[in-house]
Protein backbone atom coordinates (compact mmCIF):
# COMPACT_ATOMS: atom_id res chain seq x y z
CA UNK A 1 0.00 0.00 0.00
CA UNK A 2 1.24 3.67 -1.21
CA UNK A 3 2.55 5.74 1.74
CA UNK A 4 1.16 3.20 5.24
CA UNK A 5 3.87 2.58 7.44
CA UNK A 6 2.50 0.01 9.27
CA UNK A 7 0.30 -2.55 7.08
CA UNK A 8 -0.92 -4.15 10.33
CA UNK A 9 -4.05 -2.60 11.79
CA UNK A 10 -4.02 -0.74 15.56
CA UNK A 11 -6.88 -2.75 17.65
CA UNK A 12 -8.96 -0.06 19.39
CA UNK A 13 -12.14 -1.12 21.88
CA UNK A 14 -15.45 0.96 20.53
CA UNK A 15 -15.39 2.98 23.63
CA UNK A 16 -11.79 4.02 22.70
CA UNK A 17 -12.82 4.52 18.80
CA UNK A 18 -15.83 6.62 20.15
CA UNK A 19 -14.14 8.84 22.61
CA UNK A 20 -11.20 9.24 20.34
CA UNK A 21 -12.66 9.36 16.85
CA UNK A 22 -11.19 12.58 15.53
CA UNK A 23 -7.77 11.33 16.56
CA UNK A 24 -7.96 8.36 14.85
CA UNK A 25 -9.26 10.39 11.54
CA UNK A 26 -6.23 12.75 11.60
CA UNK A 27 -3.83 9.32 12.10
CA UNK A 28 -5.62 7.57 9.12
CA UNK A 29 -5.16 10.73 7.13
CA UNK A 30 -2.04 11.81 7.62
CA UNK A 31 -0.43 8.92 8.42
CA UNK A 32 -2.59 5.88 6.67
CA UNK A 33 -2.69 4.22 9.48
CA UNK A 34 -5.86 1.70 10.00
CA UNK A 35 -7.84 0.73 13.16
CA UNK A 36 -9.15 -2.41 13.91
CA UNK A 37 -12.39 -1.49 16.39
CA UNK A 38 -13.38 -4.26 18.63
CA UNK A 39 -16.57 -4.92 20.79
CA UNK A 40 -16.43 -6.84 23.77
CA UNK A 41 -12.82 -8.87 21.32
CA UNK A 42 -15.18 -9.13 18.88
CA UNK A 43 -13.80 -7.45 15.51
CA UNK A 44 -16.60 -5.07 14.34
CA UNK A 45 -15.37 -2.55 11.50
CA UNK A 46 -12.15 -1.03 10.34
CA UNK A 47 -11.32 2.49 9.71
CA UNK A 48 -9.25 3.42 7.47
CA UNK A 49 -8.21 6.24 4.74
CA UNK A 50 -10.47 6.28 1.70
CA UNK A 51 -7.12 6.18 -0.61
CA UNK A 52 -6.21 2.91 1.18
CA UNK A 53 -10.37 1.89 0.50
CA UNK A 54 -10.02 2.76 -3.20
CA UNK A 55 -6.48 0.52 -3.62
CA UNK A 56 -8.41 -2.20 -2.10
CA UNK A 57 -11.84 -1.72 -3.96
CA UNK A 58 -10.53 -0.82 -7.01
CA UNK A 59 -6.94 -0.64 -7.71
CA UNK A 60 -6.27 1.45 -11.09
CA UNK A 61 -5.27 -0.21 -14.09
CA UNK A 62 -1.92 -1.10 -14.79
CA UNK A 63 -1.62 1.40 -17.90
CA UNK A 64 -3.40 4.17 -15.77
CA UNK A 65 -0.20 3.32 -13.20
CA UNK A 66 2.01 3.71 -15.84
CA UNK A 67 0.61 7.23 -17.55
CA UNK A 68 0.90 8.44 -14.00
CA UNK A 69 4.63 7.14 -13.75
CA UNK A 70 5.57 8.91 -17.55
CA UNK A 71 3.83 12.39 -16.30
CA UNK A 72 5.77 12.08 -12.85
CA UNK A 73 8.75 11.65 -15.29
CA UNK A 74 7.94 14.62 -17.62
CA UNK A 75 6.81 16.85 -14.49
CA UNK A 76 3.06 16.88 -16.64
CA UNK A 77 2.39 16.11 -13.29
CA UNK A 78 2.55 19.40 -11.70
CA UNK A 79 1.26 21.18 -14.54
CA UNK A 80 -1.86 23.45 -13.08
CA UNK A 81 -5.47 23.44 -14.31
CA UNK A 82 -4.52 26.79 -16.51
CA UNK A 83 -1.62 25.26 -17.73
CA UNK A 84 -3.40 22.14 -18.68
CA UNK A 85 -6.34 24.18 -20.99
CA UNK A 86 -3.55 25.87 -22.30
CA UNK A 87 -1.66 23.07 -23.93
CA UNK A 88 -5.35 21.57 -24.99
CA UNK A 89 -6.25 25.03 -27.11
CA UNK A 90 -2.55 24.97 -28.29
CA UNK A 91 -2.97 21.44 -29.69
CA UNK A 92 -6.20 22.01 -31.15
CA UNK A 93 -4.94 24.90 -32.72
CA UNK A 94 -2.27 23.42 -34.31
CA UNK A 95 -4.96 20.20 -35.02
CA UNK A 96 -6.85 23.03 -36.96
CA UNK A 97 -4.35 24.40 -38.66
CA UNK A 98 -3.13 21.51 -39.80
CA UNK A 99 -6.49 19.90 -41.14
CA UNK A 100 -6.95 23.50 -43.44
CA UNK A 101 -3.37 22.89 -45.19
CA UNK A 102 -4.38 19.45 -46.19
CA UNK A 103 -7.40 20.28 -47.45
CA UNK A 104 -6.26 23.05 -49.14
CA UNK A 105 -3.37 20.65 -50.54
CA UNK A 106 -5.60 18.77 -52.72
Amino acid sequence: MKGQTNPMPTKVSALTARNQFGQILRRVNEKRERFLVDRRGEPQAVVMSFADFLDLAAPPPRVLEEIWAAARKSGADQLTARQIDAEISAARGERRAGGRRSRQGR
